[in-house]
């Protein structure tokens, strides 16, 4: 099987509405989809029931929050790659997913645009990722997607974490064990701007998470030159210093080991 879509719901009934319709629209058949809902109590469990003749595995109980979802929904997955749709967040036609499977990949991570407030946002993906990106942004979590075997060989979502999890994934995956990443220029995903990452009140907790993942995944050296250089404007935008200063990143990570 080539795809799992792995959607987490709470108490989102009129959200998951829109990604079942958008789901079950889909041309392209090589697919599971599973539902991993958090014990809902406004109509969402039985929603999914009505629809359940389109869903490989769904469960309704109570969670430890999205990422021990997200894991749930892991454990339950058989497709080569993983793509992980919340409730709210749409595919952006019917086609899409036969669009972007038309063509075999052999990266560990496919990768392309989502669609946010009205407007095409491609994020890093269409550079050669280095960890200063990280500093920036991320991958489109629910425009990627990941291969399951990634998820064997480096564990699952770290669910000590509330919201940058994904973030953490990508980064160890990507940064410090140099997982191939193809990006496409083609919209995936229309993403719900409510999700709790995109809330204003969890910018602070975005940040505060994110420093602790990289004091505890980057040696302190590199991390120390990286967090002085991430504020330098120039060096964001000058392609020979990002260069340089990856080519530095995977040197020192050799030499840590």
């Amino acid at each position: 099987m080539k795809l799992s879509i792995i959607t987490i719901n709470y108490n989102n009934k009129e959200g998951l509405q829109k990604t079942i319709d958008s789901v079950i629209s889909q041309t392209f058949k090589d697919f599971e989809w599973i539902i991993i809902d958090g014990g809902s109590t406004d109509g969402s469990k039985e929603l999914i029931e009505r629809y359940s003749q389109y869903v490989s595995y769904w469960v309704s109980e109570l969670d430890k929050g999205i990422y021990n979802a997200m894991n749930k929904g892991i454990i339950q997955s058989h497709g080569e790659y993983l793509q992980f749709l919340n409730s709210g967040d749409t595919l952006t036609s019917s086609t899409i997913l036969l669009d972007v499977f038309k063509d075999d990949y052999n990266e560990d991570i496919v990768t392309g645009n989502i669609i946010r407030n009205g407007k095409v946002d491609r994020g890093i993906g269409p550079r050669n990722i280095s960890l200063i990106d990280f500093y920036y942004g991320s991958l489109f979590h629910p425009a990627s997607f990941i291969k399951k075997s990634l998820f064997r060989r480096y564990g699952m979502y770290d669910e000590r974490y509330n919201v940058v999890s994904d973030w953490k994934f990508f980064l160890v995956t990507i940064i410090l064990h140099n997982a191939t990443v193809k990006y496409i220029n083609k919209s995936i995903t229309v993403f719900d701007a409510n999700g709790i990452s995109s809330l204003d009140s969890n910018i602070i907790k975005i940040k505060q998470e994110k420093k602790t993942v990289l004091e505890e995944c980057i040696p302190p050296r590199i991390l120390k030159d990286y967090t002085y250089m991430s504020n330098e404007f120039k060096f964001k935008n000058h392609k020979l210093t990002r260069f340089m200063y990856l080519l530095i990143v995977k040197v020192a990570i050799f030499l840590e080991k």
